[in-house]
């Protein structure tokens, strides 16, 4: 067994386990100054959720991780993988198997931590197959994920060599499964503020690559979150969006009356040509789909890390190219574009 060995970020060892580590300092060395203050700020009201009564468990669990340094790190692999099984006694292990399972309902991933390995919801690697082969390399890239979940595709954009990751969503479960991931790579340059991006302070360009994936049919007005994703990249960034679509041509968009497969809060799911679009309407160039795939219940399913109802309960059991509410069935699509450069300004650095 390795020694136990503890990290230098201050999130090992302050009694606050969401604590927010090197993350001001390092938005700020990345351009990103405006929110490094905003955060700075708040952080304290962030992290904090009276009404949440899980909260402290979910802290408890994650403090209660073995502080052990991780023989290896597996971060451009489909399993995310922090250390392996030979790191920890039995013990240990059983400790870390204990302290992953009170953060259940584990939705995004697969992970593995020193051996104990987390069959997600989601076989997330699987869209991350579909959206990589078609990125602007992301070696030496800021890039900013909207809507992260537990963090598991900020984890493989560091590993396709991302200089800078930061993730942004405001559910506190997922931070905590980040925080548990981040106790085991706390100098990767990988970041979680639990925050929405409409509540972040406008700032100037600052990531080279912008994903939204699984966030734009959960918006009211899908063209101002265009227009905030926009905000956030640089001149000739790159935008990454991923979202739910239906058949149709361009002025076809689903608004769900009530529940779209028992989601609450599906606002507007548009169809290919429209998500196009809105793109070009948003002020995107070089705008293009360039996977659409029908979500199926081998992507997306009951597991034991995530024992819950799942896709096939969402489905018509006699029309399963339904949901249960009458709608199509799940289908999703990536459109990649370009912010062009603004009229007056000079090469890209």
């Amino acid at each position: 067994m390795n020694p136990a060995m503890p990290h230098t970020d201050t999130a090992m060892h302050d009694a606050d386990v969401f604590a927010p580590g090197t993350l001001f300092s390092a938005l700020a060395a990345h351009g990103s100054d405006g929110w490094a203050a905003w955060l700075a700020e708040r952080w304290p009201a962030l992290v904090t959720d009276a009404r949440n009564a899980d909260l402290p468990r979910w802290q408890a669990a994650v403090r209660a991780l073995p502080p052990v340094q991780p023989s290896r790190l597996a971060l451009a692999a489909d399993t995310v993988t922090f250390g392996a099984r030979t790191d920890l006694d039995g013990p240990a292990q059983a400790q870390v198997h204990a302290s992953l399972r009170a953060l259940h309902p584990w939705r995004k991933g697969p992970f593995d931590f020193f051996g104990v390995h987390i069959d997600t919801e989601w076989r997330s690697d699987w869209k991350w197959q579909r959206v990589a082969p078609h990125l602007a390399p992301l070696a030496g890239r800021r890039v900013l994920d909207v809507g992260c979940g537990s963090g598991y595709h900020l984890w493989r954009m560091r590993g396709a060599g991302a200089a800078f990751v930061l993730g942004i969503d405001p559910a506190l479960l997922y931070f905590a499964q980040f925080a548990a991931a981040r106790r085991y790579a706390a100098d990767e340059p990988v970041y979680f503020a639990p925050v929405k991006l409409e509540d972040l302070p406008a700032q100037g360009a600052a990531f080279d690559t912008v994903f939204s994936m699984g966030v734009i049919y959960h918006r009211r007005d899908p063209l101002a979150h265009l227009a905030e994703l926009a905000a956030a990249l640089c001149d000739d960034g790159e935008l990454v969006l991923e979202t739910l679509v239906v058949g149709g041509d361009s002025d076809t968009v689903l608004q769900p009356p009530g529940r779209y497969a028992q989601m609450r809060n599906v606002l507007a799911i548009p169809s290919p040509a429209a998500l196009l679009r809105w793109l070009r309407e948003a002020g995107f160039s070089e705008a293009r789909i360039v996977d659409v795939t029908p979500t199926t219940t081998a992507e997306q399913r009951k597991t034991d890390w995530m024992t819950f109802l799942s896709l096939a309960d969402f489905l018509d059991p006699a029309d399963p190219s339904r949901t249960v509410e009458g709608h199509p069935a799940p289908v999703r699509a990536v459109a990649i574009a370009r912010k062009p450069r603004a009229s007056g300004t000079g090469p890209a650095p």
